[in-house]
């Protein structure tokens, strides 16, 4: 019996948790952000899972492909993750009952003459008892909470896959835009040729020659520009998906999902569905219920818990005697019944409220104007397709009365040039377009575009070593 104490301290203390240190190294995480690469094996493997397989590494990247490599890779979205896994974690600490606690006050009696061991040791324990339900509702504010949570990291989901399709979008103008660029270069510059023989022959004035060279010289200066914003597209996708730029070098990109125009967005069940089933708005309605739950919480704080107090106590001097206690605590509310908290937490309800409409409404709005961009850039994008076909329509007939005698190689040239241009535009209009069906797909938030399996697979924790 005399190792009791220690026993008792052994069982106490089994179900404690340890602290295991993690320290951060800057220096090992910037190397281990540079040793990402897509030919890593756990990317592999996380790619398989979300029916991304193939053969390995792979030959090109589509945008189902790269948004699974920023769900793996990105920081952002691994600290939303962490994030939600802390709101989880507090749904423990609601759940937990108060611990009852143990009091020895030992004392010495020398109002007792000729008593050898005068001494008397009290134990009095304090068992609480939570009343009105309060952990039931502490429990239901925590779930909210993670549930909340668990919203905002789906929000982050869709803002990657966002981010991922606008830099691939960003990638392809600029390739094209080159390209283009880079036609329309060689087609003034013939222009620039045949001006200047007919200057010598003196069939053309010095100002035609000047103005085709500056023509000529700005084309230059966009096809400069288109290099440096492709540079710049590169770095941007790097960015979007979590990894270093080199990572990148070699592979190749599959533009196809980036030259349809969905239909099925615009319709009006979707639009419903998205009032309702957006993330935002989804979390914010779960705040809302968390502020619920809070003031029914403090409601129930209103009412005190009651604490037992059993005791014993032994007195040595008195030729031992045994005196058993039991005591009963409650809080008196006769300075207040917790009204400030009640009135807080009224208040946050309030504001949970007027929150959750804000944001449905914000949605409403969003919705409606990239709907209605959507419309007016798929309009724009017909007619500089329309006008794109009429000038190579123009150029094919230009060169088959080239070929007759009926027309030089100058007007072949300035078809050339011409035909370029509208390119150029129709390749803008397209752009703009896709910018216009990226917005709607955010405001949306429809399976549609990404579905709920690759959500699904997004909040399941990665074990993967970077």
């Amino acid at each position: 019996m005399r190792f009791s104490p220690f026993i008792l301290g052994i069982i106490l203390l089994s179900g404690c948790a340890a602290y295991h240190p993690q320290p951060i190294s800057p220096e090992k995480s910037a190397s281990d952000f540079d040793a990402r690469s897509f030919t890593n094996e756990d990317l592999r493997h996380f790619l398989e899972t979300n029916q991304a397989a193939g053969p390995w590494p792979r030959q090109s990247w589509d945008l189902h492909a790269l948004t699974l490599v920023a769900f793996y890779y990105q920081p952002a979205f691994a600290e939303a993750r962490a994030t939600w896994a802390a709101a989880q974690a507090a749904e423990i600490s609601a759940g937990e009952r108060p611990n009852p606690s143990v009091t020895v006050t030992p004392s010495y009696d020398n109002q007792v003459p000729g008593t050898p061991t005068p001494w008397i040791v009290p134990v009095t324990f304090d068992v609480p008892f939570e009343t009105a339900g309060k952990r039931g509702k502490r429990m239901a504010e925590a779930e909210q909470l993670a549930e909340a949570a668990r919203w905002d990291f789906i929000s982050v989901a869709w803002q990657t896959r966002s981010k991922v399709r606008s830099a691939l979008l960003d990638l392809l103008a600029a390739r094209e835009n080159e390209s283009l660029l880079t036609g329309q270069l060689l087609a003034q510059s013939n222009v620039v040729r045949l001006l200047e023989g007919q200057r010598s022959a003196g069939s053309v004035s010095d100002y035609e020659v000047t103005q085709a060279r500056v023509t000529l010289e700005t084309t230059q200066l966009a096809r400069q520009d288109a290099v440096g914003q492709f540079n710049q597209a590169r770095a941007g996708l790097a960015g979007a998906l979590g990894v270093p730029l080199h990572a990148l070098d070699g592979l190749k990109f599959s533009f196809g999902p980036l030259d349809r125009f969905p239909r099925e967005l615009t319709r009006p069940e979707v639009r419903r569905q998205a009032l309702f089933n957006r993330a935002d708005v989804r979390g914010a309605l779960a705040d809302y219920a968390a502020s619920q739950a809070a003031l029914q919480l403090e409601i129930a704080n209103q009412y005190p818990d009651i604490h037992l107090g059993p005791g014993y106590a032994y007195n040595t001097g008195n030729a031992g005697d045994n005196e058993w206690q039991l005591g009963l605590t409650v809080s008196l509310p006769v300075f207040n019944h917790n009204q400030g908290a009640v009135a807080e937490a009224e208040a946050k309800r309030s504001q949970a409220a007027a929150h959750f409409l804000t944001v449905q409404a914000a949605a409403i709005s969003e919705i409606d104007s990239a709907l209605a961009g959507y419309n007016s850039a798929l309009r724009e994008s017909v007619t500089a397709r329309s006008l794109r076909d009429d000038l190579r329509r123009q150029l094919d007939s230009v060169k088959a009365r080239a070929r007759l005698g009926e027309a030089d190689a100058l007007a072949m040239a300035d078809a050339e040039s011409a035909y370029y241009t509208g390119a150029q535009n129709e390749l803008n209009a397209l752009i703009k377009a896709q910018q216009a069906l990226g917005a709607l797909e955010d405001a949306v938030q429809s399976p549609l575009t990404m579905s709920s399996e690759m959500l699904d697979q997004a909040q399941k924790d990665l074990s993967k070593s970077q």
